[in-house]
């Protein structure tokens, strides 16, 4: 257990890398918000976290009792069959303090983003990536009331040569 990171995990360095590589800016862990996000956009007033599937249950049906078989298997987050009891507690507990922190940034007027490990593998990784810059791009649209403008299509033959231009293309 010690020797699993909370900080600089290949998850998070991937979505670090493909947010800068799209020219988004952000600062890292910021210990002043709940919950200490993995990347903090202020120009977009978001926070992103990036989740293991394993730690914090992803897709995983929590029953409101303790018993051991409160907790079932999803794809992607398999409980051990060893100390099970623990684990469900575990789990549990780390899902209920994930909502909290994210009711608790969402009163303070944050977006929250959460990424998900199995999110990022080869297959989906690109396309996971393009949707956060696409939520982003769309979150700082909403928040400066910003108008989209769209141009009317104009068709081949519309379009008339330049004075530098003959009639047959460039010279």
């Amino acid at each position: 257990m010690s020797a699993i990171r909370s900080k600089d995990t290949k998850p998070e360095m991937i979505v670090r890398r493909g947010l800068w590589k799209r020219g988004f800016r952000y600062r890292l862990n910021d210990r002043r918000l709940p919950g200490h996000p993995d990347l903090v956009l202020r120009k977009y007033r978001t926070c992103i976290f990036v989740n293991g599937c394993f730690w914090h249950g992803h897709n995983v049906n929590i029953q409101p009792d303790n018993s051991p078989s409160a907790l079932e298997n999803s794809a992607c987050c398999k409980i051990p069959r060893t100390n099970r009891e623990f684990w469900v507690a575990k789990i549990r507990r780390n899902k209920e303090r994930d909502k909290e922190e994210l009711k608790q940034l969402a009163t303070m007027g944050w977006h929250c983003i959460t990424v998900w490990e199995c999110e990022l593998k080869s297959p989906r990784r690109e396309s996971t990536l393009d949707s956060i810059a696409f939520t982003l791009n769309h979150i700082w649209l909403q928040d400066h009331h910003a108008k989209v403008v769209t141009y009317p299509s104009i068709a081949e033959e519309d379009i008339l040569p330049m004075a530098a231009e003959d009639e047959a293309g460039y010279e």
